[in-house]
C-alpha cells in the first residue's frame, strides 16, 4: 500500500484532535478561571532509504540522504496560564488572582486540589466553599450573625468579618496560595480544579502578594483567557489542513486505482 495513505490519515487524526481542543476552549470561553489548551504535534519516525554521507564512488560522498516521513501525531496538550481579564462583580466572596498561584481546596476524598476559580460561597455551616461545595483551605468558619456585606478580604489574603451589633471587624484567618514551578504539568480533573503531578513539581505555599504569589482582588473574578478570534482562526486552519490531508488520501486512492486498472 502507498505510504501516503497512512501518512495523510495521521494528519487527519491530528487535525481532528486540534479541532477537539479548540472546541473545548470555545465551550469554556465564559468559565471562570479557565485556561486555554494548546495542541502540540510532532512528526513520526522516518524511513531512511539512503543515509546522508553515503559514498557513491571512491571520491564522492552524498551530501544528503533520502528519508520518507511517516506522518504526524499529537505530542502534548498544554495549558496556557496567561492572565485572564478581571471582571468586577461587587460580590464580597468573589476573588480574583492577579499573578501566579492557585487557591487550595479540599476534595471530598480528603486530598488537596488547586483552582483559579474564586467564585466562593458560604455553606450551611458558615464555611467558605467553592460552587461545588469544596472547602477552601485553610478552612474558615464565619462567626454567627456575620454581616455578609462587611466581609473584607485584603490583597494579602487576610479575612476580616464584622458581626451584627459590632462596629469593628475581626480577623478570622488568612488565605494561603500555592504556585508551581511548572503549572502546565498540573492535571485537570474538571470542576475548575487541578491536581499536583510529578511534572508540575511540588506545591509552593505562601502568602498572597509575597515571594512570587498572586495578589487577591475582592469583588472581582478572573475570566477565561480564551481569545475567541484566535480560536476561530485556528479552527479555520485546522479545517483546511484536514481537507488537504483528505485530498492526499483521495489522490493516493486514485494512484492505487490506476495500478489496479492496468490489467483491464
Amino acid at each position: 500500500m502507498l505510504r501516503s495513505l497512512w501518512t495523510a490519515a495521521s494528519g487527519m487524526n491530528a487535525m481532528q484532535f486540534k479541532t477537539d481542543t479548540i472546541s473545548n476552549n470555545l465551550s469554556n470561553v465564559n468559565t471562570t478561571g479557565y485556561k486555554k489548551v494548546r495542541a502540540d504535534f510532532e512528526d513520526l519516525m522516518y524511513q531512511t532509504l539512503k543515509m546522508p554521507g553515503t559514498t557513491s564512488t571512491e571520491d564522492i560522498v552524498s551530501p544528503t540522504g533520502i528519508q520518507v516521513g511517516l506522518g504526524v501525531k499529537s505530542a502534548a496538550s498544554q495549558k496556557m496560564f496567561d492572565q485572564g481579564s478581571l471582571q468586577a462583580t461587587g460580590n464580597k466572596l468573589d476573588l480574583a488572582l492577579e499573578g501566579e498561584g492557585f487557591f487550595r481546596v479540599l476534595m471530598p476524598d480528603g486530598t488537596v486540589s488547586y483552582s483559579r476559580d474564586g467564585s466562593f460561597k458560604v455553606d450551611a455551616n458558615r464555611q467558605i466553599v467553592t460552587s461545588q461545595g469544596f472547602k477552601l483551605l485553610p478552612e474558615m468558619t464565619l462567626p454567627e450573625n456575620f454581616l455578609a456585606e462587611k466581609i473584607l478580604i485584603t490583597n494579602e489574603g487576610v479575612v476580616e468579618v464584622t458581626v451584627a451589633g459590632d462596629d469593628d471587624s475581626t480577623p478570622i484567618g488568612e488565605m494561603v496560595l500555592t504556585r508551581f514551578i511548572n503549572p502546565a504539568g498540573l492535571l485537570s480533573i474538571g470542576s475548575n480544579v487541578f491536581k499536583e503531578t510529578v511534572a508540575s513539581g511540588p506545591a509552593i505555599d505562601g502568602q498572597a502578594g509575597l515571594d512570587g504569589h498572586a495578589r487577591i482582588h475582592q469583588g472581582f473574578l478572573e475570566m477565561s483567557n480564551v481569545k475567541v478570534v484566535d480560536e476561530m482562526v485556528d479552527m479555520i486552519v485546522a479545517q483546511r489542513a484536514y481537507e488537504m490531508n483528505s485530498k492526499a488520501v483521495q489522490t493516493s486512492d486514485n494512484l492505487l486505482a490506476t495500478v489496479v486498472n492496468l490489467k483491464r
